[in-house]
């Protein structure tokens, strides 16, 4: 009877350990497992890391220098061109029922003189000579032009704002003074000398 019972013993013992070592070999399975899908994880995440810096078995090479663009002034149309533009936009104003431009939108600042500065019931107009086309017009304040704009009418000169248009896009603008054309100087000495000439002869 103590056999039997030393047998049973024995025998429940060797059962529990045999059940112990397969549920200890399959959670080392497991893990081995779940480390193995692990792995290539961080493999993608170092190579992604790797990939995304410098790589440190490369020499150092400095970026090539960029050189800075120096922007230019943008190219002015000559003044048939802007005569042309200005006769499209007219059309296309007249057509579509609104105001025409005015004609001082085809004209430079420097392309005018001043001829006169009078005083209307609207305030100060000035008189300028288009010198290419060698026309007049009356303007005044906040008139167009096609660089600039008339900005104010002073006793003896006129005020602009230039503005002048760049290559990249961008716009500078300026205070520009315009005087009264002086009217041009004639020579009074050759009418004394002639005169002296006639009185000298007999």
């Amino acid at each position: 009877m103590m056999q039997v019972k030393e047998t049973a013993r024995i025998g429940f013992t060797s059962l529990l350990l045999g059940a112990a070592m397969v549920i200890a070999s399959s959670v080392v399975a497991q893990a081995q497992e779940k480390s193995q899908e692990s792995q290539p994880e961080k493999t993608v995440l170092t190579k992604k890391s790797a990939s995304a810096g410098r790589d440190p078995f490369r020499k150092y090479e400095a970026p090539a220098p960029q050189l800075k663009r120096v922007a230019g002034q943008s190219a002015i149309p000559s003044i048939q061109e802007r005569i042309a533009q200005y006769k499209a936009q007219k059309v296309a104003a007249m057509n579509a029922r609104m105001a025409a431009p005015k004609p001082t939108t085809a004209l430079l600042l420097s392309e005018i003189q001043v001829i006169g500065i009078s005083r209307s019931p609207r305030g100060y107009a000035a008189i300028v000579e288009a010198t290419p086309i060698k026309l007049s017009y009356v303007i005044y304040p906040g008139e167009p032009f096609f660089d600039g704009q008339l900005v104010a009418i002073e006793d003896n000169r006129l005020v602009f704002r230039r503005e002048t248009v760049f290559t990249d896009g961008h716009r500078e603008r300026a205070v520009e003074y315009k005087a009264l054309r002086q009217p041009a100087q004639v020579n009074f000495m050759a009418a004394p000398a002639n005169q002296s000439v006639a009185t000298a002869t007999p």
